[in-house]
């Protein structure tokens, strides 16, 4: 399973992005699939999950009301969709899949129960 996630760059404060996952080697029929974030210093959050292990979608306190996750089934391809973005928002930004899926979208997030993650793509919101 590789994954590759696109779409980050600079933006202003209040701005908006959209990052793209592309999963190869990987189908999403049953699947547990996350966005995550790394600041410099600070450990690994997770953002927003999806899993069919609950048929949920998980958001964390941070993005809940600002970010989006969606899915290309078709494409093989998960979205975060990024608005109203703020300078703590800065960092880099990874796709993860837990491929059975294990675990519900909540705990893939948080304690973050992936098996393959993609190599991340920066975000920086500044002004």
């Amino acid at each position: 399973v590789q994954l590759q996630a696109s779409g980050g760059g600079l933006v202003q404060p209040g701005g908006s992005l959209r990052l793209s996952c592309t999963a190869s080697g990987y189908t999403f029929y049953h699947y547990g699939i996350g966005w995550f974030r790394q600041a410099p210093g600070k450990d690994i959050e997770g953002l927003s999950c999806s899993s069919t292990n609950d048929g949920l979608v998980y958001y964390a306190d941070s993005v809940k009301g600002r970010f989006t996750l969606s899915k290309d089934t078709a494409k093989n391809t998960v979205y975060l969709e990024m608005n109203g973005l703020k300078p703590e928002d800065t960092a880099v930004y990874f796709c993860a899949i837990d491929h059975e899926p294990r675990y519900p979208a909540r705990t893939i997030c948080e304690a973050l129960t992936y098996e393959y993650r993609g190599q991340g793509t920066l975000v920086t919101v500044s002004s």
